[in-house]
């Protein structure tokens, strides 16, 4: 059974990213289930808890799974602060307050930054660390800014049905599996009026942060693997040598035959790259 819960996080800390303390509660969303070693899951930029839950349910077999909404995202709140200082905060306090025990944390894109972010500055200790198809190098894709211009720019208020809205969408995003993604952002409020889940304002305006790389003197000198999708390009062989830098004992392997979303086309291939790491 999956078991649904939010929690109240706080951090005072302050960092260059911080604002006012009162900013900082987060009752971050989750869902947990399984037994065993536990295993935080961070998804990706526009996706949320609900992305992994295929994967999620069959490493739930052999593992304590915490899928998490990052702020912003999902059934998250929303936070003007938006940065991996801060969400690797949010991180940090769930496993506080869950009273979670040297977790491996495994995390697709903005969550695998996360997830970088948070093992290399931060002291809560991490036994080990996942990475899909994401280096903590700064990326410079322009399609990101598309997409949170188009969805600011659509007039949801105006929108009586989804079929309506994806119509409006396809005129500006062409293709459908992108649309429907995006789309999974959406969600009736108590008024039954469209509105969404993700801040797209937030995630607009720190967009250069989210993009930038993950930067740190220190090294995390526990086991790692990085997994990158065939066809993406987010992992170079240039940037393995940044990888290695900051995470010595690392290994990269290459799932044949996808792209990016490595979780959603190679899902079998994925569980079992993550089981081996974690029994080796």
């Amino acid at each position: 059974m999956v078991v649904l819960k939010s929690i109240l996080i706080y951090s005072g800390a302050l960092t260059k990213f911080s604002k006012k303390k009162e900013e900082r509660n987060m009752q971050l969303f989750f869902r947990e289930f399984g037994q065993g070693k536990p295993l935080i899951v961070l998804h990706g930029l526009f996706g949320m808890s609900d992305n992994w839950l295929t994967v999620g349910k069959k490493l739930g077999e052999h593992y304590h799974l915490f899928l998490l909404d990052l702020r912003n995202h999902g059934q998250s709140p929303h936070s003007d602060e938006f940065n991996y200082t801060v969400m690797a905060e949010d991180v940090e306090e769930f496993i506080q307050t869950q009273g979670v025990e040297r977790p491996v944390v495994l995390g697709h894109s903005l969550g695998g930054k996360v997830g970088m972010e948070l093992a290399l500055n931060f002291e809560t200790p991490v036994e080990r660390l996942i990475v899909v198809d994401i280096a903590p190098r700064a990326y410079h894709h322009s399609h990101f800014k598309y997409f949170l211009e188009t969805l600011l720019s659509l007039n949801l208020s105006q929108m009586k049905t989804r079929i309506e809205i994806d119509q409006w969408l396809s005129k500006k995003i062409p293709q459908p599996a992108i649309r429907q993604f995006l789309l999974k952002n959406l969600k009736r409020n108590e008024q039954n009026r469209f509105e969404w889940k993700i801040n797209l304002k937030a995630v607009y305006q720190n967009l250069e942060h989210i993009l930038g790389p993950v930067t740190s003197n220190n090294s995390f000198d526990e086991p790692v693997l990085f997994l990158r999708g065939e066809k993406s390009d987010y992992i170079t062989e240039e940037d393995v040598s940044t990888i290695k830098r900051l995470f010595p004992l690392a290994r990269v392997h290459t799932i044949k035959g996808a792209t990016h979303w490595v979780h959603a086309d190679a899902p079998q291939e994925l569980i079992k790259e993550v089981r081996e790491f974690l029994s080796a």
